[in-house]
């Protein structure tokens, strides 16, 4: 019955740190644009250097 009541604890001490990290995202605006990164990879880059392709040819 004792390991009911240890496992409570610990459940409510994860919790409670679980909520802490969430309070402290939202304050320091780590939750501010979350669509912005999921497209970063979708828009393009500088143009590339426009230099003469190099030939393979001996």
């Amino acid at each position: 019955m004792s390991i009911i009541f240890f496992m409570i604890g610990v459940s409510l001490m994860m919790a409670l740190g679980f909520l802490g990290a969430f309070f402290w995202s939202m304050r320091t605006g780590q939750q501010d644009d979350l669509y912005t990164p999921s497209i970063r990879m979708l828009l393009e880059d500088d143009a590339p250097d426009t230099a003469e392709p190099q030939s393979h040819a001996k």
